[in-house]
């Protein structure tokens, strides 16, 4: 003798209309992210001309973002856990542009470099 199973009933997904706009916030934090690795890029060659950095310290300037980004990881999410995910984003995207601010007025390699790390 075989017998079937019946399958489940699924359950029917809550229409909230904020999911799709909290999904763009995200992305947009993401794409943030994003659009500083290719501005960084692009504005390489200008760096290298006005703060003359060495090699090493070129290299510094465009990889300390993504340490940081990598040790920082998991303590933020626990961080986000504690505080609540938002208010960390919030707090985040803000001192990011701040920081950014001071990113743009660098006039060493070292300030660069201490600014990169801690946009990160």
């Amino acid at each position: 003798m075989t017998s079937t199973l019946q399958p489940a009933l699924t359950a029917e997904v809550e229409k909230r209309p904020g999911r799709w706009l909290a999904l763009c916030v995200l992305v947009l934090a993401v794409l943030l992210v994003a659009v500083d690795a290719t501005v960084l890029g692009l504005a390489t060659p200008y760096i290298s001309e006005d703060l003359k950095p060495s090699g090493t310290q070129l290299l510094w300037i465009g990889d300390v973002y993504s340490f940081v980004i990598a040790g920082l990881l998991v303590s933020m999410g626990s961080l986000g856990d504690r505080i609540g995910r938002k208010k960390l984003l919030l707090m985040g995207a803000t001192a990011f542009g701040a920081i950014s601010v001071l990113n743009a007025y660098a006039t060493t390699p070292e300030m660069m470099i201490l600014a990169r790390a801690l946009l990160g």
